[in-house]
């Protein structure tokens, strides 16, 4: 049985901690050596199979035009605020000499010429002219756009974004010019803001650990464990990423969602060994024992946060694919660190658990201290005062179940109401803080050339068969109203596959622009192509995102309803129950549902959005609600594993629905309290970061942990519960006879690993 071999390994480790210790080093320092031999960078393909986005990128790569590579821009104006590009001798001698040093950067397949377009005709007017239609200078000659043609990202690095920084930093010092850049070679090789987030995360959880045990060693031995963890997974997920194309997101989600659940983890697994240590057993003995059974629980809320990120796979987006296995690896790493790591550092620490340290017997002592009272006794007394504190909440809470339960849920259901109006799309640059080069870049560009500039389309068209069909796609294209500009067609000789940039007149943020796109693949190309044997594809950083944003849309409720079918069968395994499992499928939904309400309330209407740092309203980008539902489904069942298996115990124990949900809650609540406090302080330490993305994955994750362990957990939970009453064990015999093991807390491997004798299944039939 799962308990008895928990049992094994966690007391093995614990007797042999060293042993174990050492190994973790030498696996850490191979994942390590291993990221550093064979590892790759990460990138985003934010295409998916059938996509007219990826057939569009698919002729681009055909026709070898380099539209396919990075790109990067290097927009300027003159210091002086008077002059312009037309008329200031100096201002145009300094753009041609920054055309030039930007062409001589390593790597740099060529530029566009502003300088050139300027210099083509003999008068002001013309030049003037020449440039505003090629997309160079803008129409009032205050702002001039160099853009930069590098190969794609599989030939490039961080030293090639660090070269043209460098560069502009230069220049910027020697030429009378302001000079921002910005592009997708930024977007690529910036490095991503998640370090110092992952401080902060770490240092609020040494905190409320700190708080909650008062001792150091306490402190140290969760963090130890999760910093091992997620070594080992980012390390893992960086060799992932020198096979395939790993998103970027995946190791700022990778270190908040290990973070969170390391500590969570090894927070349980700590409560019940401490309580063993109250026992007076043997420090090795008690980390076996805490391993059999609150380990069992990690390994089933491990698997369940797994299942659910894995559940990703069905949306058949490749990148949220690759996303989700590489979180995956990393909760993994944890699940297998509690139940090996944790117990060697449980047995090297020996008794010194089973006191807090100097301080926090001052702390609690001063609540709960009497006169020559050992400390150890302090202690169990500071336990039992803040266990019936919760006792006496959820005493109360199961009295007045209806009231608490119609009210609680519907404080979610309202909160829940502006998913209606849910706008998905990417955040771009122009989401970024004015202190970053790449928001003021896209700031010029907009006020210089109009939005859509900074969201172009590329049309890819093979006209085979019908020569003049480039002619009337100019034609039809550049007649559309949500069109600003199409720039001259690239012909590739040995494909004849022409290549057409094209602006709209909105923003790639904005929802017009997705209609602008659908408008011309239903519409517009469609009349300029007939029924020729010619096709043409709408691709561009734009039109990507929003077909992947449609396609994550309309795979949502099939990805909803497998992780729902997976997540109860998995629950309905673990507490031999129909009833259980069902209410936590649907308690969950509610605190997600309210997650989703505010992510929306506070990104796309503003509310509170200074508060994190966010200078302006965007879109829920086009992934995120699919992975945040995978994610916090996930990590909810830990809490309802966590707190049910604890009211399996004691309903077991003493045969009353009503004493095993007020003794199972109270008993668990500080440390399930505890514990999403520190997910939350890890998280919101996301929420702070300079990306958008980051923000949206920090803050939707802090929201839906904190209202779980606090609504659903301390309210909705036990005041359905008392409502279901025995209800709740419920199972069919034939269904209990099809179903392989046993719950949580009903064999004789559950009560040797408690100390308890074993009590026969009450399970109502």
């Amino acid at each position: 049985m799962l308990s008895k071999a928990l049992l094994r390994l966690g007391a093995s480790a614990a007797r042999h901690p060293w042993r174990v210790i050492a190994a973790w080093l030498v696996a850490a320092m191979l994942a390590v050596l291993a990221a550093v031999a064979f590892g790759g960078r990460n990138a985003d393909a934010m295409t998916a199979p059938g996509l007219d986005s990826q057939r569009a990128a698919e002729l681009i790569e055909r026709a070898g035009t380099g539209q396919e590579g990075m790109t990067a821009q290097v927009v300027v104006t003159p210091l002086d605020g008077a002059a312009t590009f037309f008329d200031h001798d100096g201002a145009r001698t300094a753009l041609t000499r920054l055309q030039t040093e930007v062409k001589r950067l390593p790597h740099v397949l060529g530029t566009s010429d502003p300088a050139g377009a300027l210099d083509a005709g003999g008068d002001t007017a013309v030049r003037g002219d020449t440039a505003v239609r090629g997309g160079l200078v803008s129409a009032d000659g205050r702002i001039a756009v160099v853009r930069v043609q590098y190969p794609d990202q599989s030939r490039l690095s961080a030293e090639d974004l660090d070269a043209l920084v460098d560069l502009g930093d230069r220049l910027r010092a020697e030429l009378p010019l302001r000079i921002e850049m910005g592009g997708s070679l930024f977007y690529a090789f910036s490095d991503p803001d998640g370090g110092a987030s992952e401080l902060i995360g770490l240092l609020a959880a040494a905190a409320i650990l700190f708080l909650a045990f008062g001792s150091l060693v306490a402190v140290a031995l969760p963090i130890g464990m999760a910093v091992f963890g997620l070594t080992v997974g980012v390390a893992t997920m960086t060799v992932l990423a020198g096979v395939t194309d790993v998103p970027t997101f995946a190791p700022v989600l990778g270190s908040m969602v290990g973070l969170g659940v390391g500590i969570d983890y090894a927070l349980f697994v700590l409560a019940r060994h401490r309580e063993y240590l109250a026992r007076g057993l043997d420090p090795r003995e008690a980390a076996g024992r805490a391993v059999a059974t609150a380990g069992r629980p990690v390994v089933f809320a491990g698997g369940t946060v797994v299942v659910s990120i894995l559940g990703l796979a069905v949306a058949n987006v490749p990148f949220m694919t690759v996303g989700g296995v590489a979180v995956s690896i990393v909760v993994l790493i944890m699940v297998v660190a509690s139940v090996t790591l944790l117990p060697a550092f449980l047995g090297a620490a020996g008794p010194r658990l089973a006191r807090a340290g100097r301080i926090g017997r001052i702390g609690r002592a001063l609540q709960t201290r009497k006169p020559g009272r050992p400390a150890r006794r302090r202690d169990q007394a500071a336990g039992t005062a803040h266990a019936a504190g919760w006792r006496r909440w959820i005493g109360h809470v199961s009295r007045h179940p209806v009231p608490y339960a119609v009210g609680a849920a519907g404080l979610l259901l309202t909160a829940t109401l502006p998913v209606l109006g849910l706008r998905v799309g990417l955040p771009d640059d122009g989401s970024l803080p004015h202190s970053r080069t790449e928001r003021r870049a896209y700031d010029l560009v907009a006020e210089g050339f109009g939005p859509g500039t900074n969201g172009p389309l590329v049309i890819a068209a093979d006209p085979t068969g019908d020569p003049g069909v480039l002619d009337r796609l100019v034609a039809t294209v550049a007649a559309d109203p949500g069109i600003a500009s199409v720039a001259p067609a690239h012909i590739d000789r040995a494909t004849g596959i022409a290549t057409l940039v094209v602006f709209p007149t909105t923003g790639p943020q904005d929802k017009a622009t997705a209609d602008t796109i659908a408008r011309l693949r239903t519409d517009v190309l469609p009349a300029a192509i007939g029924h020729g044997p010619a096709r043409a594809h709408v691709g561009g950083a734009a039109a990507s995102l929003s077909d992947v944003g449609r396609r994550t849309s309309q795979r949502l409720p099939v990805f909803v309803a497998a992780v729902l079918a997976m997540s109860f069968l998995l629950l309905m395994l673990v507490f031999r129950s129909v009833l259980v499992p069902l209410k936590a499928v649907l308690l969950n939904l509610l605190s997600i549902g309210a997650a989703y309400g505010i992510m929306v309330a506070v990104f796309q209407w503003g509310w509170g959005g200074a508060l994190i740092g966010l200078e302006a309203t965007v879109p829920i980008v086009s992934f995120i609600p699919m992975f945040l539902f995978a994610i916090l489904f996930g990590l909810s069942m830990d809490y309802e594993v966590f707190l049910l298996s604890r009211v399996r115990e004691e309903y077991l124990r003493t045969g009353d629905n009503g004493t095993a949900i007020v003794e199972g809650v109270s008993r668990t609540a500080r440390i399930i309290t505890s514990a999403a406090l520190i997910m939350v302080a890890v998280f919101l330490s996301f929420a702070v970061a300079e990306d958008p993305s980051s923000k949206m994955f920090g803050l939707g994750l802090a929201t839906a942990i904190f209202i779980d362990a606090t609504v659903v957990r301390m309210v909705l939970v036990p005041a359905t519960m008392t409502l279901l009453g025995r209800t709740n064990w419920w199972l069919p015999k034939w269904l209990d006879r099809m179903l392989p093991g046993g719950p949580v807390g009903t064999d004789d491997t559950d009560a040797e690993s408690t100390g308890e004798a074993p009590r026969p299944r009450l399970i109502d039939r």
